[in-house]
Formats: C-alpha cells, sequence, structure tokens
C-alpha cells in the first residue's frame, strides 16, 4: 500500500530518490575513510561493523535504483533497506552504551580486528566485536556534543525514514 500523500515534481522518481541514499550513504563512507586517514581515528571493530551496515545499505540503495522495481519490489527493498539500517542502528547502539558504561565496567581492550579475522572463525569474530572491548569505550571524536556512534546512530534511523518513505510514497 502506497502512502497518502504523493509528489509531483519531475526530479522525483523512485530511481532518484535510491540514488540519493546510495550517495549518502557513500559521503557517509568517505567521512569515516577520512576521519580514519586524516584525523588518525583508528576504527574499533564495533565501528567496522557500522561501516560494514552503511555499506550494505548503500548497496541495497544502488540495487534498488539499478533495477528501478515496481512496487511490490520497492516494498521488499524498502524492507531490507530497514532491517539493514536498524542492524547497524543496533550496533551504533551498543556502542554507545558502551561509551557510557563508568569506567570500572568497561571491558579490557581484546586483540585487533584483523588479528581476530586471521586467527578466529568468522561467528566468533562477529560475537567478539559486538561485545565490544575498550576501544570501544573510547571517545575520541566530538561534534556538536555528541560522539560518531551517535550520530552514525541518527544516520540509520534516518537512512531507515528515508528508505520507507522513499520506495513507498506515490509519485505522480
Amino acid at each position: 500500500m502506497a502512502l497518502q500523500r504523493s509528489v509531483n515534481h519531475p526530479l522525483m522518481t523512485h530511481r532518484n530518490i535510491n540514488v540519493a541514499g546510495f550517495l549518502t550513504c557513500c559521503a557517509l563512507m568517505l567521512y569515516a575513510l577520512y576521519a580514519q586517514t586524516f584525523l588518525n581515528l583508528a576504527p574499533c571493530p564495533l565501528c567496522v561493523l557500522q561501516r560494514l551496515g552503511v555499506i550494505v545499505v548503500g548497496l541495497l540503495f544502488l540495487l534498488a535504483a539499478l533495477q528501478n522495481p515496481g512496487v511490490t519490489g520497492r516494498r521488499i527493498y524498502a524492507g531490507l533497506m530497514t532491517l539493514a539500517s536498524l542492524g547497524g542502528a543496533g550496533v551504533a547502539a551498543r556502542h554507545i552504551w558502551l561509551q557510557n558504561l563508568p569506567a570500572e565496567d568497561v571491558p579490557a581492550c581484546g586483540p585487533g580486528l584483523d588479528f581476530m579475522l586471521d586467527t578466529f572463525p568468522l561467528a566468533d569474530v562477529l560475537a567478539m566485536a559486538f561485545t565490544g572491548s575498550g576501544e570501544c569505550a573510547e571517545i575520541s571524536w566530538i561534534f556538536l556534543g555528541l560522539s560518531m556512534p551517535v550520530w552514525v546512530l541518527i544516520a540509520f534511523l534516518g537512512l531507515s525514514i528515508y528508505a520507507i518513505w522513499g520506495n513507498l510514497v506515490s509519485l505522480r
């Protein structure tokens, strides 16, 4: 069922809406790489999982733009994008929780993600990464009083709302 309100603008097509979602994810990833390379902010395991979430959402937006499906396909894409965005939001929320733990409750720093991937099975790596470590509790970047995982959480929630709106709105 399409949303009741319709939009009438020549540039407002489902394909263009999905391209804009893809470009937003690209911009998020470009900033993450900029922060890593030029601000020397090494990503912790939870940061890497959040980046993977942004990449998955971006690829879903790209696939939806390339395929330009009908109503049923757009519903499926909206659902997949929302699930991926909410999964990323869950990782960001876990990261925020770790950052707000009292110092005595912060878990010890674990091995780096590269070491874990080389040493352990993928399921174990994901479990260890999701539990986080002391390095995930560090706040090394703040903008407008909010840490990077908070901004990533906001971005994931915005992307999920945009995916639902952009793929379910009726365009005329």
